[in-house]
């Protein structure tokens, strides 16, 4: 693990804005954008609706952004009045929305879905199921089938679709038949900040460690026991193998009884707020991102590899669309096909003393690219129906 100085902070609700502030911002440009959710969270509102309106404001343009629940749309006039484009993020169907759409249509607004998943076809829904490790009892088929038919049709109600990757916009594109282009998540400027001094202090110290070998698997919520399965034997036979070795987890997996006999050497916390989490990460030398390689797990983004990047943390992870196209096997990080993990893990162990130019490539990778002031321009062209280049 690697020793560092960097204390568990405080991190205030970015949401807590009241919606007279919100909607005064809105006004302050010429050309109004306004993205709407179902309601705050953590996970896609953060990247999908802050981090967007964050890179708008770091262009230098006229446009103001901000952003609304659908518990606010009794307030549509008001917006609508200071909006040239509307943004719905990840949202489901429901009379609200289709108000929404009707008036927006008749005043010539501009109207697009962003979408950070594979949640919008009911023909992966069986797939999603499986992926998820979830049960096929009617009440998650009513569930699962209703929460993607609802996000699909609201999508089709759009005038465009904005996507995080190639691959899903291909999926969006082919179901919807409407304009699709890429806009890839990124980090805010708060997370930006921190793993800064995260990664400083770990350089400042010549990436001093402990001596033990944390791996770090982020799971970030309780539907990834799949794609942890894919790592689990060959985890299993380096942890039997190499008392060094330490298995640090945030978020909730299902290790099974297979790890009991190294209880002392696993590690769990609760979910984290976003720098906290770079802190975590920050501690480890190997982040772990199995997933397994389907039409679902392609649409994911890869998030989880340039955070791990930012805080100089190498990546182990495996060759999904995504994944593959974030990491240079080798050089800022390891591709690790489903039956080569236990190999590929061995190797990231053995090449530790080279760790910090490979982790200096990857923190370079992440914040070369991943970063609001670097992604403005990108957001203001899908806005305005232009195409966003992909990053590979």
């Amino acid at each position: 693990m690697f020793l560092t100085d960097i204390p568990a902070v405080d991190y205030p609700c970015p949401w807590a804005e009241s919606f007279t502030d919100r909607l005064s911002r809105l006004g302050q440009g010429s050309y109004g954008v306004a993205y709407f959710c179902m309601r705050p969270d953590n996970s896609t509102f953060r990247y999908r609706v802050l981090n967007m309106i964050e890179a708008l404001a770091t262009t230098g343009s006229a446009i103001s952004a901000s952003w609304f629940s659908s518990d606010e749309l009794c307030h549509l006039d008001q917006i609508l009045d200071r909006t040239d484009v509307l943004v719905i993020s990840r949202s489901q169907y429901c009379v609200a929305f289709s108000l929404l759409v009707t008036r927006a249509r008749a005043r010539g607004k501009r109207l697009l879905y962003d979408i950070d998943d594979l949640v919008f076809d009911g023909r992966y829904v069986q797939l999603l199921l499986n992926t998820l490790n979830q049960t096929t009892r009617d009440a998650e088929l009513d569930f699962w089938f209703a929460y993607v038919g609802r996000n699909g049709a609201l999508m089709r109600l759009c005038d465009g679709v904005i996507v995080t990757n190639r691959y899903l916009a291909a999926v969006a594109g082919q179901f919807c038949g409407l304009p699709t282009v890429i806009v890839p998540n990124f980090m805010n400027r708060a997370q930006l900040a921190h793993s800064a001094r995260i990664l400083a202090d770990k350089r400042a110290s010549g990436f001093a460690r402990d001596g033990r070998i944390h791996v770090g698997y982020f799971s970030g919520s309780p539907t990834h026991d799949n794609d942890f399965a894919i790592i689990a034997g060959a985890l299993f036979d380096l942890m039997d193998s190499d008392p060094r070795i330490v298995l640090r987890i945030v978020g909730v997996v299902d290790l099974g009884s297979r790890f009991s006999s190294f209880r002392d050497r696993i590690e769990v916390f609760p979910f984290q707020n976003i720098l906290n989490l770079q802190r975590l990460i920050g501690e480890v030398e190997i982040n772990v991102v199995p997933l397994q390689d389907n039409e679902f797990t392609n649409c994911k983004s890869e998030l989880k590899v340039f955070e791990a990047s930012a805080v100089g943390t190498i990546s182990i992870a495996s060759p999904t669309f995504a994944l593959r196209t974030s990491i240079q096997d080798k050089v800022n990080g390891f591709i690790a096909p489903a039956h080569l993990w236990r190999q590929v893990l061995a190797l990231g162990i053995n090449q530790l003393e080279s760790y910090p130019e490979m982790a200096m490539a990857a923190a370079n990778a992440a914040l070369g690219y991943y970063v609001p002031e670097l992604q403005g321009a990108g957001v203001i062209r899908a806005l305005r129906g232009g195409l966003v280049e992909d990053h590979v």
